[in-house]
């Protein structure tokens, strides 16, 4: 098992690309914190790893919040041990509001909040949890609109400032043996991305994955598993060596 008696954090754990990547870890033999608004989702969540073999915690509340952070960080020590993995997954999407005059401050303030203030918030709170292991692994989820025109104003600076942070923890952090490495999807099927949240019919969900689609060389989206299996291994000793970097996973949409 690639995380066998590892402890790890993965935040928006309760759907998407955190869920997926909870249950990966589980099955590689890890104990998972999750740290989530959706207490249904989150329980779901819990018991679906409990039905691996594995064991959960739940942390309700906004990960961009210090003191919820800071939770997380403690039920990982008090519950299981101790903290080898932070998964800075939780995010949000701009929605309609796409261009740089009209994300108003509401929501340009929220969208850098959510995606960008906590993965601060939550690398802040893990690192001292893993100087103490001896070392560890964070990879935070970023996005290919760091790179390119997607997604809209806001989201491209949050996950741009999330590549730059990470390469600059990266630096401090490799003298306590902690890497920090960050995972950019491209168009991939989760529930930002179907309109699932936006209230679309499965029909019109089902139409706008096919035309993100038709834009990507391979010809169609990834799959939330494509994110979790990146995420695996850069949480696992498999990457040992790696740090600082971003490793893209859009099915050739950048280089296209």
């Amino acid at each position: 098992m690639r995380l066998r008696d590892k402890v790890a954090i993965v935040t928006g754990g309760a759907s998407g690309f955190g869920r997926t990547t909870a249950a990966r870890f589980a099955e590689e033999g890890a104990r998972v914190v999750l740290a989530d608004l959706d207490a249904e989702g989150g329980a779901a969540v819990v018991a679906e790893i409990g039905r691996l073999g594995s064991e959960a915690a739940l942390v309700m509340g906004d990960v961009s919040d210090s003191s919820v952070a800071e939770a997380a960080a403690a039920t990982a020590v008090e519950r299981f041990g101790g903290l080898d993995v932070l998964v800075n997954n939780a995010g949000i999407v701009q929605g309609m509001m796409r261009d740089t005059w009209d994300a108003d401050d509401e929501l340009w303030d929220r969208v850098i909040r959510v995606n960008l203030r906590s993965v601060y918030a939550c690398t802040r709170a893990a690192v001292p949890r893993m100087i103490e292991r001896g070392g560890g692994s964070i990879v935070s989820v970023a996005s290919i609109a760091a790179s390119v025109c997607v997604g809209g104003s806001a989201y491209a600076a949050s996950k741009a400032g999330i590549l730059g942070y990470t390469r600059h923890v990266s630096h401090e952090l490799a003298a306590h043996r902690i890497r920090a490495n960050a995972v950019s999807p491209g168009y991939m099927r989760s529930p930002m991305t179907t309109g699932e949240r936006a209230g679309l019919t499965p029909e019109q969900q089902e139409a706008q994955l096919a035309k993100f689609g038709a834009r990507v060389p391979m010809g169609h989206v990834g799959q939330s598993l494509d994110i979790a299996e990146a995420i695996l291994f850069l949480a696992s000793d498999e990457s040992a060596y790696v740090t600082g970097q971003e490793l893209v996973v859009d099915g050739g949409y950048v280089v296209r």
